[in-house]
């Protein structure tokens, strides 16, 4: 029988998958289907949020693409955790998805307010609808490969 903990962090490293491959989902869903449709371009919102909470400066337009894309994939990975965490407290399928959402998605907002990297208040309508729904779209990509696991890996 699995301790809590082995159960605990299996359903992490589940979770961090899950999340990258639902950050994969959602990548591909801004540049093929929300890109095209709005006509805006690459966020660097990821690199902003690097740059302020690490020390690190890039040095060339390269060097700050690339920084993006590991933050971008890292944080993903991060709500996966989250994901991970749900499931292993019982949490599963769309309600483990709709909490995970809501609780992240509130903390990742509140978080760059208070980095002052973000100004909602200041976000048109279209805004908030490409925000919520490019997240939204990660979390249930995430929630689908998480739940795509073999159950050992994923019990309570």
């Amino acid at each position: 029988m699995r301790s809590k903990r082995a159960n605990l962090a299996a359903n992490i490293g589940c979770g961090v998958l899950a999340g990258v491959a639902g950050t994969v989902v959602m990548t591909a869903f801004q540049k093929l289907v929300e890109m095209p449709i709005t006509g805006r371009g690459d966020s660097h919102a990821p690199a902003d949020f690097a740059e302020r909470v690490m020390p690190v400066h890039p040095s060339s337009p390269e060097d700050r693409k690339r920084l993006n894309y590991v933050t971008h994939f890292s944080l993903g990975g991060m709500w996966g955790t989250a994901y991970g965490i749900a499931a292993a407290a019982g949490l599963r399928g769309q309600k483990a998805v709709n909490t995970v959402f809501a609780t992240v998605y509130t903390g990742d907002t509140l978080g760059n307010i208070a980095l002052r990297l973000y100004q909602p208040t200041k976000w048109s309508k279209q805004d908030w609808i490409i925000d919520l729904v490019e997240k939204y779209v990660q979390a249930q990509a995430t929630g689908a490969v998480f739940d795509r696991f073999p159950a050992p890996a994923r019990s309570s």
